[in-house]
């Protein structure tokens, strides 16, 4: 099998990469500034993304809820699990302007006040001022794809977007995607004067929960590190690799739903395992495990485990809000297995646990305006890597990109990509990849490389030689799978190009990591290296792929 090209090169001014929260709302804005938009997404816009099937907690600053103190809500904000690894300038401008987006949300008809006022519960400990803005997700996708199309926004689903297209001053152009509606793919090109990247998390590149079952995990599966891969072999600069993020929640689920729990985390007597709270409040949650981050692995390895969600004492009140809480994330799944198996949560506790490593915003360093280190680069959400946020740093940082990126583009000559050296390229490496008849299927590339990641940059411990062998191990899977690999249709092609991508995400991570000689944080733990270096406090590791090879350096954090 050969994969056709489509004869007519897509022209538009910004092109799209990710059609979830970040990117739909960067299709919103740049059509409403009067450019043409084109979104490419590799699923259905109206269900895609870590935001697919809905969220329930929107970080927020509220001036008429929580007064002018401003500064009051940045110190809130970065005591929690939002935390210290963003540039403090970014953190700011989103929290500013996150008031704004909450409104626009809210004129989309996404439900922000369900309760017909606003309403601030979880992620905070008593006594202090809570930021997480508590609405109905369920239908976001859906009414964000509306939106965005009812303004003029073209939507390109199930269109896999592969390489980035830069001049020969460094300056992105276009890109190269692959259109996978029937078995047979086409390769497709865009032109266009600038590109938002919005492509969102790093997943399958540790073990999940059950490794035998490789979509088992706790954020969307899709979501393979695409667009920082993209942007690393195009030579944009990447920040914070080397500190990976876990998530937590019910335990071998693939939904986590951690701050919609109304109960208390307990050890298996019933008590409390953390200081903050000793009875169900939906106000608070249990910040236990935002604080300590850890508690689950290190009461199961010190022997004291399981933590145990404790809804015994919840209200009826409180119950019935918690389910449809779940539903407004997307949790459908949990509040189905209660059912099936007619499990009551005030006689059965529910085991908590820590996910992968995962790499939430961790990805490309931008700027104030969303762009990065090469012109025309814009980035939103979780593939950018200086800025927490999650769902409000999407939509906030994807409308800042694309009020930037239209103002960029009114100031840039086309450039004709027909003959760029990079299409023929991708069509041989494509051609190839479909034309073998006999070779490895991308599910062994992804096992193994799930099983260097986790082996030599450790998700316990890691060290100079450990890491230096992962990187050799690395490469080698990388040779491997370019003259092994073999697909049979446009979804096997997906999946393989997926995995090229995890690879050069996995690399990127493993030089970092081996680059930070000490330990520092939960993730972050050598043997070689048993300190914390306070010298590194106030900086990031960045990592960018130059004509000489890998360039890293720490720069300094913004404050």
């Amino acid at each position: 099998m050969k994969a056709t090209v489509r004869k007519d090169i897509v022209k538009t001014d910004v092109l799209i990469i990710g059609g979830g929260i970040a990117g739909m709302q960067a299709a919103i804005t740049a059509a409403e500034h009067g450019v043409d938009v084109i979104v490419a997404e590799k699923a259905d816009t109206r269900r895609s993304g870590c935001g697919a099937t809905g969220n329930d907690h929107f970080m927020c600053y509220i001036p008429e809820y929580h007064g002018e103190d401003f500064n009051e809500i940045i110190r809130e904000v970065t005591e929690t699990l939002v935390g210290p690894l963003q540039d403090m300038d970014l953190l700011r401008l989103m929290m500013k302007r996150s008031h704004e987006l909450v409104l626009k949300w809210e004129s989309y008809g996404i439900p922000m006040r369900p309760t017909g006022q606003w309403s601030f519960m979880g992620h905070a400990m008593p006594g202090r001022r809570r930021y997480h803005l508590k609405y109905d997700g369920k239908d976001q996708k859906p009414l964000l794809t509306k939106a965005a199309l009812a303004r003029g926004a073209k939507i390109m689903n199930k269109t896999v977007m592969r390489q980035l297209l830069t001049d020969d001053a460094g300056r992105v152009v276009g890109a190269i995607g692959i259109n996978i509606t029937n078995d047979v793919p086409e390769i497709v090109v865009f032109q266009t004067k600038a590109v938002i990247i919005a492509t969102g998390n790093a997943l399958r590149l540790y073990p999940g929960q059950n490794p035998a079952y490789s979509f088992n995990v706790a954020n969307c599966p899709a979501d393979t590190g695409s667009g920082q891969a993209m942007a690393l072999r195009a030579g944009a600069r990447l920040v914070n690799l080397d500190q990976p993020y876990v998530h937590s929640g019910p335990k071998y689920f693939a939904r986590a739903g951690k701050a919609t729990w109304i109960g208390v985390l307990t050890d298996f007597h019933g008590e409390p395992v953390g200081p903050f709270v000793t009875k169900p409040t939906k106000e608070l949650g249990d910040v236990t495990a935002d604080i300590w981050q850890n508690v689950f692995e290190e009461k199961m390895e010190d022997g004291s485990g399981p933590v145990y969600m404790n809804c015994s004492e919840t209200s009826e009140d409180d119950m019935q809000y918690m389910m449809n809480a779940f539903l407004s994330e997307g949790d459908s799944s949990i509040v189905d297995y209660l059912d099936q198996y007619d499990i009551n949560l005030r006689k059965e506790m529910v085991e908590f646990g820590t996910f992968e490593y995962n790499f939430t915003a961790r990805g490309l360093d931008i700027g104030l305006d969303g762009g990065t280190t090469l012109p025309g680069l814009y980035a939103a959400g979780n593939a950018t890597g200086n800025v927490r946020g999650d769902i409000t740093s999407a939509a906030v940082f994807g409308h800042i990109c694309a009020e930037n990126a239209s103002e960029y583009v009114k100031t840039q000559p086309d450039y004709d990509v027909t003959n760029h050296a990079e299409i023929a390229k991708e069509i041989e490496l494509i051609d190839t990849i479909l034309g073998r008849e006999n070779g490895a299927t991308w599910r062994e590339a992804n096992s193994m490389l799930q099983q260097i990641m986790r082996e030599y940059v450790g998700m316990k411990l890691r060290s100079e030689s450990l890491m230096k062998a992962g990187i050799k191990y690395i490469r080698d899977l990388r040779k491997y799978s370019l003259n092994q690999l073999k697909a049979d249709n446009a979804h096997e092609l997906m999946r393989t190009l997926e995995v090229l991508d995890l690879i050069d995400v996995g690399e990127a991570v493993a030089l970092m990591s081996e680059n930070r000689k000490e330990s520092r944080g939960r993730c972050h733990r050598r043997s070689d290296y048993t300190f914390t270096n306070p010298l590194l406090n106030n900086k990031f590791q960045t990592i960018a792929k130059t004509k000489d090879g890998f360039q890293l350096e720490f720069r300094d954090k913004a404050r």
